[in-house]
């Protein structure tokens, strides 16, 4: 990956701020006076968490979780936990942070996981969403910009072969589909 590759940069380092600013804003006052959690689901989250975190004006905790998909010729699409929290989350309110949520296939399995421990309530945060992928019926309960499905993104966490991620905009690739 390199940065021949960018067709256009879709989400400028300003507008990236803006919104994450307006989304810390309501997370605050939604989260008043609850012991907030929030897990980023790695590595795509990690700078938009970083952000997000420093705008929620709340005592909270981060938590980090991993997950992997296997794909081998007998296993195709199944999903694992592959780093757990280090929290207990019993009792307390919990929002996962995503990079981008397209089908919810990994997300609803990651919900069901985090669902059975115990915890006063969990809802999803994510700086991207594209709702035309949407294969399973999950509420987001905070969105940082809709994209399109044939938008093939990169940089703010977003990698192409574990490459890009460090670029302080989201920017669309030419000649890659999503």
């Amino acid at each position: 990956m390199n940065l021949t590759n960018i067709k256009r940069i879709a989400i400028s380092k300003e507008k990236l701020n803006e919104r994450t600013c307006a989304l810390g804003k309501q997370i605050t006052e939604d989260y008043a006076g609850k012991e907030l959690i929030l897990v980023g689901v790695l590595k795509g989250s990690l700078y938009f968490l970083a952000d997000l975190s420093r705008t929620i004006d709340l005592p909270l905790q981060i938590d980090l979780i991993s997950i992997g998909v296997l794909n081998s010729t007998r296993q195709t699409g199944v999903v694992r936990i592959t780093k757990d929290l280090d929290y207990d989350i019993t009792g307390k309110h919990v929002l996962v942070v995503e990079d981008i949520i397209r089908s919810q296939l990994t997300l609803g399995y990651l919900l069901r996981h985090l669902g059975s421990r115990g915890a006063a309530s969990i809802k999803t945060c994510t700086l991207l969403y594209s709702p035309e992928e949407q294969l399973l019926n999950i509420p987001i309960d905070y969105v940082g910009f809709e994209i399109s499905k044939s938008e093939r993104l990169i940089g703010y966490g977003l990698d192409i072969g574990e490459k890009g991620r460090n670029l302080p905009y989201v920017a669309e690739v030419k000649g890659m589909e999503a």
